[in-house]
């Protein structure tokens, strides 16, 4: 038995959107026909989902995820992170390492995939660190790991200070063909700063961390990846310095790609309403120019792709305030709909542009057979309702964690069906 997904809107990355009836069989895309004019799809036997009126897209992929297991399973684990990743409308995510053990060694790397296949609901690609133990004193087994199956490697959660270390690590991936992704963070310029150096930090007597402590690493690191020929992926941009220099870089022909998440695009420093440490990430909300800049990148194509970098934290964690909380906020279950929210109904961005940054770009950004509709391609699909608008509710939530600033918001673009290598994961 197959699925039928009939009527949908279909958009491409121009914003072409055309009405058409999907058909799944096992875990691929057997047929795609025209509503209009098309021949009637032969639905007796299958399942059929009526998406008149929804969009049909491809799978979102979130190339940045805090899924917490193993080590802080309190927080977040595979079966629930995946579970909150579906309700988003995500197919595709990839873990970051900072885990406890991280992900530095073969075993680690099997833990996740087997834990993935047992117990997620969706695809789970590992990255691997750059350094043993995330202590940026000494490489991990770069092959072994690429073998074991990491999609690349990052020291996400902590920047590698030393620029030896990262040219070594630069060209080690260079040789093998892997991508560095990076958590760009001066350390010297952040002890002790749990929002970043605006209004909100002079307003309430905090230190704070300045847009120099990202931008510094990014500076230096297009200069090692233009050394090295590696492919760069620059994690998480939040200031107008590091979109300046990614986009001096892109036009010198450095490989380097970039990464933005909505609450950098969404929201300031001056939206934060107070000590409430649920407005606590890293990097922290930036000024209202930096915003702009982030923005700016993104449709200009300095920046790449979207990714939420969803980092839950427990109640108890978040509760002990902006000084002492954990940075990190949800991601997964806000994304698309904030989003298509804040741009896509204002006019700012087409439909097409958004799908595109969720989908099909990421795939191409990393090389993954992902992201799109065609016949032939893996069964990948996110239904959305584009018109209901409805409140982001803590208790619908979920994700094991809780920690988002859009709790009260009323957005609409919420995803209905998620289907993942042909399967209803979530309805």
């Amino acid at each position: 038995m197959g699925i039928w997904i009939l009527n949908g809107l279909t958009v491409d990355a121009n914003n072409v959107q055309a009405k058409k009836h999907i058909f799944v069989e096992n875990d691929k895309i057997a047929q795609v026909l025209d509503v209009e004019g098309g021949s009637a799809p032969q639905t007796e036997g299958h399942e059929v989902i009526d998406a008149a009126g929804k969009l049909v897209a491809p799978g979102f992929i979130d190339m940045h995820v805090h899924l917490r297991e193993p080590g802080f399973e309190h927080k977040e684990n595979i079966a629930t992170g995946t579970r909150s990743a579906a309700r988003g409308g995500f197919t595709t995510i990839a873990c970051m390492p900072n885990t406890r053990p991280v992900i530095d060694t073969v075993d680690t790397v099997k833990y996740i995939l087997d834990k993935a296949a047992a117990e997620g609901v969706i695809r789970v690609l590992p990255y691997g660190t750059i350094t043993k133990n995330e202590l940026g004193r000494e490489l991990t087994d770069f092959a072994a790991l690429k073998e074991a199956g990491v999609i690349g490697y990052t020291d996400d959660g902590v920047g590698v200070q030393s620029a030896q270390m990262m040219k070594d690590a630069m060209a080690l991936a260079a040789s093998i063909g892997m991508p560095i992704i990076a958590h760009c963070e001066d350390d010297t310029l952040v002890v002790g700063a749990p929002v970043s150096e605006g209004s909100f930090a002079k307003k309430h007597g905090l230190k704070g961390i300045p847009n120099e402590s990202e931008a510094i690493h990014v500076g230096r690191d297009v200069l090692l990846a233009e050394a090295t020929g590696v492919h760069y992926h620059v994690c998480h941009v939040s200031t107008e310095q590091s979109v300046r220099l990614i986009r001096h870089a892109k036009q010198f022909g450095i490989k380097v790609t970039a990464e933005v998440c909505p609450h950098h695009l969404v929201l300031s420093d001056e939206d934060i309403p107070g000590l409430d440490a649920n407005w606590k990430m890293n990097p922290p909300l930036r000024t209202p120019r930096d915003v702009q800049a982030v923005i700016e990148g993104l449709e200009d194509g300095t920046i790449d792709i979207i990714v939420t970098d969803h980092a839950p934290h427990s109640e108890e964690e978040k509760a002990k305030g902006m000084m002492l909380a954990p940075f990190g906020i949800l991601g997964f279950e806000t994304a698309f709909n904030l989003l298509y929210t804040k741009f896509v109904l204002t006019g700012q961005w087409t439909l097409g542009f958004l799908v595109d940054r969720m989908t099909k770009k990421p795939a191409e950004v990393f090389g993954l057979p992902y992201g799109t509709l065609n016949v032939g391609s893996v069964a990948d699909i996110t239904i959305v309702d584009l018109e209901t608008e409805r409140e982001v509710i803590k208790e619908e939530i979920v994700s094991r964690s809780k920690n988002t600033p859009f709790i009260g918001w009323k957005l609409k673009g919420w995803p209905v069906v998620t289907i993942a290598s042909g399967k209803i994961v979530y309805s």
